[in-house]
């Protein structure tokens, strides 16, 4: 586990100490922090006295949350590292709920708006499609980007669709199937890919360029036309047939590499690219 600086802010400018996970890929945050936040403590010995009689009354009730709390060590006010109960962001998001605060009121209400746009997702799942446009829309995505986007998603899912006719096992299964697509197209694991642009819990095809994201379709399309032919039953026989989809994305890379002389996995990301073009546009006549 790497140790990082405090680069997620949950409350405004309050210190909230959080260590990010490569291995799991995911940012675990002090409790004891957050709860000095919710509970407006300043003093840390009240905090973790709150969250002592909260851990006590959340396993009485049965909760997860207190049982599956991790440690790690992490730096105090002292310089020393101290052992530390910590929390994903989904199991802080539960014990937000488990606090009356003023200041956890707008995280009450994000969690009550996206729960229920995920219900109404399920009963029209266009507006999921219409959801993510928006949102690409805000995070300044050009237009062809997004008909790509939302094209690779249609394309995904045709793909897991025959995982799941095959009898791919979603989880784990899915993620070692796409990571040996990616190694096998790119030369590069998914872990590798997404360091190679900087990327922690961001999502690789978000950070794509346009022709990282078709080559990445074209390895998906690829595996998909090639199960519909050869119906492989069990994860074996399915991680031959996306391995042999890959090369076909594998070699138009190598010679598109071939006739441009440069590589077409790029240490770009979603931000390099906004900056990028907003430079464009600037030295524009």
């Amino acid at each position: 586990m790497s140790e990082t600086k405090n680069k997620v802010k949950l409350f405004e400018s309050q210190h909230v100490r959080t260590e990010w996970d490569e291995a799991a890929e995911k940012w675990w945050f002090s409790v004891v922090d957050i709860i000095a936040v919710l509970t407006e403590q300043t003093d840390y010995t009240r905090a973790r006295k709150y969250w002592s009689v909260l851990k006590t009354r959340l396993k009485q009730e049965g909760s997860q949350l207190a049982t599956n709390c991790s440690q790690l060590k992490l730096t105090a006010a002292d310089g020393k590292k101290y052992l530390t109960d910590v929390a994903d962001t989904e199991q802080i998001l539960r014990l937000i709920q488990s606090i009356p605060s003023k200041k956890a009121e707008p995280f009450k209400l994000w969690l009550a708006r996206v729960g229920n746009e995920r219900i109404d997702e399920s009963i029209d799942p266009e507006l999921s499609i219409d959801h993510a446009i928006q949102g690409y829309r805000r995070l300044g995505y050009s237009e062809n980007w997004i008909n790509q986007r939302i094209k690779s998603i249609e394309v995904r899912k045709a793909l897991t669709d025959e995982w799941d006719k095959s009898g791919v096992k979603q989880g784990n299964e899915y993620a070692d199937l796409t990571d040996l697509m990616s190694q096998t197209w790119s030369g590069m694991s998914t872990r590798q890919y997404k360091q190679h642009k900087g990327l922690k819990k961001e999502n690789l095809r978000d950070n794509m360029t346009n022709t990282e994201l078709v080559l990445n379709m074209l390895a998906e399309v690829a595996a998909t036309d090639i199960s519909l032919v050869k119906n492989p039953q069990g994860f074996a026989a399915s991680a031959e047939v996306a391995k042999e989809g890959a090369k076909t994305a594998k070699v138009a890379r190598e010679q598109l590499e071939k006739s441009t002389g440069k590589p077409v996995v790029s240490p770009l990301n979603a931000k390099d690219l906004e900056q990028k073009a907003l430079k464009g546009e600037k030295n524009k006549p």
